[in-house]
């Protein structure tokens, strides 16, 4: 009892919040913004499995299960492919931590809102950071890139495959073997792109890459899958002390058992619910086959952009060649509130429609297409929220 007076005594809270005790219902949402996407039936009955531990032979195998179907979805036999307890960003500090010291060189490609978190973070290591700026939405082409490694020598080179902040997508063949000329590594983003758009990341020569769980692979958000090259492992295990433990793919690679050594080594604690998760959305997209996926993404995104044109809208990227099949950028027709739009399809038709990003904000709207988003359905609702969005948004100012 004298506990109890004294514990009374001490709390800031006496009683337990409402909040907390309420219980939750949601009503279910289209996800078809940027990302994340609707994971499916398959992936979310997934995850209500028992929870394991981190070395757990159960665990273990699943690990290994996610590596293979990694490999097959980036196109690659790198051992050192694993998936990150962190989201897309962590990746992209994870890969420009590992090959990146203080005071090297690194050549960012700026053309949206990733180049500029790229130099964000690099800036935080030490790095020299230089830019291959292009407009917004627009690619860079192999002369620039040759000018600028010639002029800069970087040590390393980031690209982003696919500008989700613009809808974009830049080109990768023979890019890495530029950069390989000139004796620097590289660095693609993919985490808008991977499974929706081709990615051969030996074919192209990436040193190292990422993407996010819960774009086009339709997982729950929380698992980053990396992969990074032999050349890049050169340079890994040759520099000095990676200054953050966290993101050091050397002692990750020894948890999921990427050089084959005896025993596994503890890291941290991998979310066994989280791996389950990723491992049926790779089985998923194993099961269709890459070829598949990218040709229903493709379709998927021409009949929204055909269909954008009947309703008079006009995308952001003009040029077929460059238009992200994942995410596409929509220009924001004049008198038009964006806001607006974006809540009447959110409030009406439960469907997520994505304003812009970074340099594209109020400019633009985003639609994503994405893992089980990407059909012929989906498509078709939301067209169909678009026009009922832009003619609400018009009467309202009105």
């Amino acid at each position: 009892m004298e506990n109890l007076r004294m514990w009374r005594q001490c709390a800031v809270h006496p009683k337990p919040p409402e909040e907390i005790l309420r219980s939750v219902s949601l009503s279910e949402k289209c996800l078809t913004g940027p990302g994340p996407s609707n994971c499916s039936r398959r992936v979310l009955h997934s995850l209500g499995q028992q929870v394991l531990g981190h070395l757990h032979p159960e665990i273990c195998q699943l690990m290994d299960d996610v590596k293979a179907g990694l490999r097959y979805a980036f196109q690659t036999r790198n051992r050192l492919t694993l998936a990150l307890s962190t989201s897309g960003h962590g990746g992209m500090e994870a890969c420009l931590n590992n090959l990146l010291e203080p005071g090297e060189t690194v050549l960012i490609a700026k053309c949206g809102i990733w180049g500029e978190r790229a130099a964000d973070m690099a800036s935080r290591i030490g790095a020299n950071v230089k830019y291959l700026e292009t407009a917004y939405g627009v690619p860079f082409d192999h002369v620039a890139l040759d000018e600028a490694l010639s002029r800069h020598r970087p040590a390393v080179v980031f690209v982003t495959h696919g500008e989700s902040s613009t809808g974009m997508k830049q080109p990768l063949e023979g890019v890495g073997k530029l950069v390989h000329k000139y004796e620097a590594l590289l660095i693609v983003d993919t985490v808008a792109s991977l499974g929706g758009e081709p990615f051969f990341m030996d074919a192209w020569e990436v040193d190292a890459t990422y993407t996010g769980s819960q774009k086009v692979l339709g997982a729950p958000p929380g698992l980053t899958p990396v992969s990074f090259s032999s050349r890049a492992e050169t340079k890994i295990f040759r520099r000095t002390k990676q200054p953050a433990y966290y993101w050091d793919v050397k002692i990750l690679g020894d948890y999921w058992n990427c050089f084959d050594a005896p025993r596994r080594v503890y890291h941290h604690t991998v979310s066994a619910t989280l791996v389950y998760g990723l491992r049926t959305a790779l089985m998923q997209l194993a099961e269709e086959g890459l070829p598949a996926s990218w040709m229903r993404h493709a379709m998927a995104a021409d009949k929204f952009r055909e269909g954008l044109q009947r309703i008079g809208l006009r995308c952001y990227i003009e040029d077929p060649r460059y238009q992200l099949s994942t995410v596409t950028s929509i220009k924001l027709p004049s008198g038009i509130n964006g806001d607006i739009l974006i809540a009447r399809t959110m409030k009406k038709y439960k469907i997520e429609i994505s304003g812009g990003l970074g340099p594209t904000v109020g400019k633009i709207l985003r639609v994503g297409l994405m893992g089980i988003n990407a059909r012929t359905q989906i498509v078709h609702r939301v067209l169909f929220a678009l026009q009922d969005g832009l003619q609400y948004s018009l009467k309202t100012k009105m």
